[in-house]
């Protein structure tokens, strides 16, 4: 008898000024969430809130207690409106200072008599949380209960989910089956798709009109963590195409894409 399925949650939480005035555009949310999809976490809901402390810890609670995990990206810096770690110490409700292993890291790369203030502020970590090293510019991420704080850059955010992912629990991966008719429209499968879809409730069913040489098509795509419940809709989905398609059309069928 096959286990089964388990699932792990998550949440994105993007904090900065930045990505909501469109002056920095975010690289950050989709990376994760494919990230999470391979090693067999779900990311189920993302935030963007502003530097704001009154913006910053509410969300964060709401996440934390709703998921299993929350990545957070943005406000780790050197500067004033740098207040995620703060945020999160408050969240936590633990207190916040210069952490030595931090400093320490910081010193790999940045001379003591440059170690000033401002810089010193990348070491600040809340009381009880695990550094996550950072390989790209040393100053560190840190995780704390089920909340993973990395930095606002993609370059060393990526770096950080390298550190920090065999450190998580995952669930059941995510199994995915796509299929595709020419000149297959969503208005025209819309309703028998719908009850396929409820037929099969184990199953995510999405649909995607695209364009291809001016003519639309649709591209229906099969989830779930049950290969069994899986066949079981790609039969049912595939053989509703066939009677829909145009008769020249022919299926195709992509497994894990």
């Amino acid at each position: 008898m096959s286990a089964q399925p388990t699932t792990v949650t998550a949440a994105i939480l993007v904090i900065g000024d930045e990505i909501l005035s469109g002056r920095t555009k975010d690289k950050n949310i989709g990376y994760i969430a494919e990230y999470c999809t391979a090693i067999g976490i779900d990311v189920k809901e993302v935030r963007v809130v502003p530097d704001e402390e009154d913006e910053i810890i509410p969300a964060l609670n709401t996440l934390r207690a709703k998921y299993g995990y929350v990545f957070t990206t943005g406000g780790i810096g050197p500067t004033h409106d740098d207040i995620t770690a703060d945020c999160v110490a408050k969240a936590f409700g633990v207190t916040i200072d210069v952490d030595p292993r931090a400093r320490a890291m910081l010193l790999e790369r940045i001379a003591e008599k440059d170690l000033n203030e401002a810089r010193l502020r990348m070491a600040r970590i809340p009381a009880g949380a695990e550094l996550i090293e950072n390989p790209v510019s040393k100053a560190p991420g840190f995780m704390i209960g089920n909340v993973i704080t990395m930095a606002g850059v993609p370059s060393v955010m990526q770096a950080m989910m390298d550190v920090v992912s065999p450190r998580l629990k995952t669930g059941t991966k995510m199994m995915q089956v796509s299929i595709e008719a020419p000149g297959l429209r969503e208005g025209d499968i819309g309703t028998p798709y719908a009850a396929l879809a409820k037929a099969h409730p184990g199953v995510i069913m999405g649909s995607y009109p695209m364009m291809q040489d001016g003519k639309f098509w649709t591209r229906l795509v099969l989830r779930a963590k049950d290969a069994g419940l899986l066949e079981a809709a790609e039969a049912a989905v595939v053989a509703m195409v066939g009677e829909y398609k145009r008769p020249d059309a022919a299926i195709t069928v992509t497994r894990g894409g």
